[in-house]
């Protein structure tokens, strides 16, 4: 979720975000994962975010967090880099859904819908953020009755206290916690 160039790479504007992912090896567990579930015939997608430059299908005044970022109106532009997935994360099998509002990656998407043309029934969650992002996938995707996995070392938010409260005190509720190894051990059995 979220793994993107303008979020945590090369062109994001969240410089504790990503110092809080380098130190805690976010990235490089979220690859660990996502290769270990293509090695195991599993699909991975890529749930990512995007604006408009009109903004259109975009509700950008109902969000204290969206109006600040939105200040800046090269935020997160659809057909720039800032809306690749990272480089190291994506696989040319990937499925990806974009999603234009809100924070979560079910609503106003198709993802649902990819998901159960696929047969899934547990949703494996990496990335960002454990302020937002993840909670709110983690809620929708059990309320629309997936079985949730979250990669507690391939996650992050900020402060980084915070996201570990979060996990903690939200997530452990909604769903099981793994480490990238211990399911690219899982998926190689």
């Amino acid at each position: 979720m979220e793994m993107q160039r303008g979020v945590v790479g090369d062109l994001a504007k969240f410089p504790d975000l990503v110092k809080t992912c380098d130190e805690r090896g976010v990235v490089a567990n979220a690859a660990r994962a996502a290769d270990a579930a293509r090695a195991a015939g599993v699909r991975v997608v890529q749930c990512t975010a995007a604006f408009r430059a009109d903004r259109a299908g975009s509700h950008t005044g109902n969000c204290p967090f969206i109006k600040g970022l939105l200040k800046d109106p090269a935020h997160m532009l659809e057909g720039t880099g800032a809306v690749e997935v990272l480089p190291e994360l994506s696989g040319p099998g990937d499925l990806e859904s974009r999603r234009y509002h809100g924070f979560s990656p079910f609503t106003g998407t198709a993802l649902d819908q990819t998901l159960r043309s696929l047969g899934v029934t547990t949703v494996v969650a990496a990335g960002l953020s454990l302020n937002l992002g993840i909670p709110g996938l983690c809620l929708e995707a059990v309320n629309l009755g997936y079985r949730v996995v979250v990669l507690t070392d391939a996650v992050a938010g900020m402060p980084a206290e915070y996201g570990d409260a979060v996990m903690a005190n939200t997530i452990s509720l909604l769903a099981a916690r793994a480490t990238s190894a211990d399911l690219a051990a899982a998926w190689a059995c």
